[in-house]
């Protein structure tokens, strides 16, 4: 089974982005890296132009390069910019929107999470009109999983088994709103928290996660307990998303269990180790709510 590691979904200050990347370049055993910003173009200035030196690195060091395209296009510059990355032939794209998976049908591409690929009808639509590649959003329950696989064989399934589920992205910023800002004036304040800000309920129990414009799970998917079932199932990629902790070793420890030298227990005490503090869900895998933590077996 292949791992990918995901875009940054949220905004780290340039020296803390290039650094974590040319470690990944070096270190991480990953077969494809994803770049680019998905949730908030207004975040591009601070690593856009730093991203044909990244892809080149990354691929001097083996790794497949994709470049993802916004997950909500709103804006007449956004949709500018979006046909522009679409129209590149030097490197695999990675639609978010079906708006970009249009622009880019055709070609060979891959299709991000924030797609809604919920059945096998759709997943055999956006195969036909290109995509190689599908990660699957991250609620999927197994059986919505199986029955996918089986009607594209031939396109490579991805799930999200690491870090904050995307949830949803919106228009308005709740992020800048919790600060007393506005999306127009916001400071970039989502980059006070590099891993997500935290949402509680009435009683103090987290509950979700703003990142700029952007909804997340209070939780860390792991799906480590699942490699088995899911690779029996014809799932060829595991999806690491990039959180403020050590994503080589989380990277190594995910390859360990793919490999068999730990077991999915072993790996998942590791991975606590690696993220304290952190509370860890796989509900959605099993139809279950998804910030629950279903035991393996």
């Amino acid at each position: 089974m292949r791992l990918t590691l995901g875009p940054v979904l949220y905004l780290w200050d340039t020296d803390t982005w290039l650094d974590f990347y040319r470690r990944i370049a070096d270190e991480a055993d990953v077969n494809t890296v994803v770049l680019g910003e998905v949730v908030c173009s207004k975040r591009r200035h601070f690593h856009e132009q730093h991203l044909p030196a990244m892809v080149e690195r990354l691929r001097r060091a083996g790794k497949a390069v994709r470049l993802a395209s916004l997950a909500l296009i709103t804006l007449s510059r956004e949709q500018r910019s979006t046909h522009d990355l679409t129209q590149r032939d030097d490197v695999e794209i990675e639609a978010n929107d079906i708006a970009a998976h249009h622009t880019v049908a055709g070609r060979r591409h891959a299709i991000g999470p924030f797609v809604n690929v919920y059945n096998a009808a759709t997943a055999k639509v956006l195969a036909w009109r290109g995509a190689a590649s599908i990660c699957l959003p991250p609620e999927l329950p197994a059986a919505s999983i199986a029955g996918i696989a089986a009607a594209v064989p031939d396109v490579e399934l991805e799930v999200f088994a690491f870090g904050r589920a995307p949830l949803a992205i919106s228009v308005r910023c709740a992020h800048a709103r919790r600060k007393g800002l506005t999306k127009d004036n916001c400071r970039f304040v989502c980059g006070e928290e590099p891993d997500g800000l935290l949402v509680e309920t009435l009683d103090r129990q987290p509950f979700l996660a703003l990142n700029g414009v952007q909804t997340m799970s209070s939780t860390y998917s792991s799906l480590l307990g699942e490699l088995s079932p899911l690779s029996k199932l014809g799932v060829g990629a595991m999806r690491l998303s990039p959180q403020r902790c050590d994503m080589v070793a989380v990277a190594d420890t995910f390859r360990a269990a793919v490999s068999g030298r730990l077991s999915g227990a072993e790996a998942q005490g590791r991975l606590a180790e690696l993220c304290p503090g952190v509370t860890f869900s796989n509900g959605a895998i099993h139809g279950q709510a998804g910030y629950l933590n279903v035991p393996a077996g």
